[in-house]
């Protein structure tokens, strides 16, 4: 099994960065670039661990670190500091994949939440992430817990499969070729953010929540390459802060969610707050002549003209009856258990063993469908014949909720991901990957 680089590394010469804490202490204006070129030191190794728990203790008392464009310039620090991707690869890769349907143009998605949110719920955005491999090119960004019983790293290592799978199997250098084989990657966070050991024992000591744990579902290393996501908040005041992030960071088809009762996923008991991060036709676009071909074109042929497509924010609601699903109190599906009881309870779930109203198969159907949906998948007319007979093409639901989506069809597409066994033929596929 690859093991991670040895924690005992060489010391690098610390830089000393008191002027920056001197002026945050003073609450002197200091920009998110000399914020994210400071915290990017820590990386590597370079700050003393004195100063480095000064920065993110002063970072969390001005609540800098919770300023979108701080989180957004810090988020591509750690981005760039990552084990880098083999970028043309993976891009060959997704090309010939060529999983478009509906809008979706066959790039990667993400499921994640910050956690924090104390409510130890089962694990819905791992388990949903599974679900939409059925039919999207998942990488899905995760960890070992850290304040819940179960992180998506331990439920995932837990499947009962022998051998184990290996949550450290999926290096960047084998990324593009998992993908030759199944629709779903894990992407263990420390094998990626091997610069994170430096800080773990500060961040540890500190013992309160630090910036790093609202960079968690910013950082995902294939960023450049994912097309679609849902980020979840453990708060409804970092609902604007991560759109906004998300927005600076050129992302859209992001979906920033979170539960009424504070929960980091769209709930299964009542009302979610949303923010939506998408593209719409710009009004003030006044290009003539035909538009490009590109899908991905926002441009006219003048580009001194406004574009033709303008990323804006827009705020909504969500229930779960919006998804045509029942609502069930969060008692239903918490508190969450251990690792290998999770695992197993999935397991029921991909093999269409829970009941069909069972609370946590809806927990995880409507996360599953919010992705389809933001991803543009269910805006077919269709069912592609490789996945379905006629019969599943017909039955397409075209009505739309909140934020012009189809949020029933995008539980249909789910509710399929399980009963054809697509979504664990996926994840059989991931698991035989994580063996060679």
């Amino acid at each position: 099994m690859a093991s991670l680089p040895p924690s005992d590394s060489p010391p690098h010469p610390t830089i000393s960065i008191t002027p920056l804490l001197t002026s945050l202490l003073s609450n002197h204006p200091v920009s998110p670039s000399e914020i994210s070129a400071t915290l990017s030191l820590s990386f590597q190794n370079a700050l003393s661990p004195t100063q480095c728990a000064s920065l993110l203790t002063l970072l969390a008392s001005s609540k800098l670190d919770r300023d979108p464009l701080v989180l957004a310039q810090c988020a591509s620090s750690m981005r760039e500091a990552a084990t880098p991707l083999n970028a043309s690869e993976l891009r060959a890769v997704i090309r010939e994949r060529d999983l478009k349907e509906g809008t979706y143009r066959g790039g990667l998605v993400d499921i994640v939440g910050t956690g924090g949110d104390g409510h130890s719920v089962f694990n819905v955005s791992t388990s949903a992430s599974i679900l939409c491999s059925s039919l999207l090119l998942v990488a899905k960004h995760g960890n070992r817990a850290s304040s819940s019983t179960s992180g998506s790293a331990d439920l995932i290592q837990s499947l009962p499969f022998s051998p184990a799978p290996d949550i450290e199997a999926t290096t960047a250098a084998r990324l593009p070729k998992v993908y030759t084989r199944s629709n779903y990657a894990f992407l263990f966070a420390p094998r990626y953010h091997t610069g994170m050991r430096h800080v773990a024992s500060i961040r540890k000591d500190l013992g309160f929540r630090t910036i790093f744990n609202l960079l968690g579902p910013l950082a995902n290393p294939a960023h450049a390459h994912i097309e679609a996501r849902i980020v979840g908040v453990a708060s409804q005041d970092l609902l604007p802060v991560f759109a906004e992030a998300l927005r600076q960071s050129k992302a859209d088809k992001c979906l920033v969610v979170c539960g009424a009762e504070n929960l980091d996923e769209i709930s299964c008991a009542g009302v979610t707050h949303c923010k939506y991060v998408v593209k719409r036709p710009n009004p003030h676009f006044r290009g003539a002549g035909k538009e490009k071909e590109d899908d991905n074109s926002t441009t006219s042929d003048d580009e001194e003209t406004e574009p033709r497509l303008r990323t804006q924010i827009e705020s909504f609601e969500l229930s779960p009856t919006d998804f045509g699903l029942g609502i069930h109190p969060l008692t239903s599906v918490s508190p969450g258990k251990q690792p290998r009881e999770n695992a197993e309870l999935l397991m029921k779930l991909l093999r269409n063993e829970l009941a069909p109203d069972d609370p946590v198969l809806e927990f995880v159907l409507l996360n599953a469908a919010a992705l389809f949906a933001v991803s543009g998948v269910c805006e077919a007319e269709g069912f592609p014949q490789q996945y379905g007979d006629g019969e599943a093409a017909a039955a397409v639901i075209k009505e739309r909720g909140p934020g012009g989506l189809r949020w029933k069809e995008g539980v249909r597409r789910a509710r399929w991901s399980i009963a054809s066994g697509a979504a664990l033929r996926a994840l059989e596929a991931f698991v035989s990957c994580t063996r060679i």
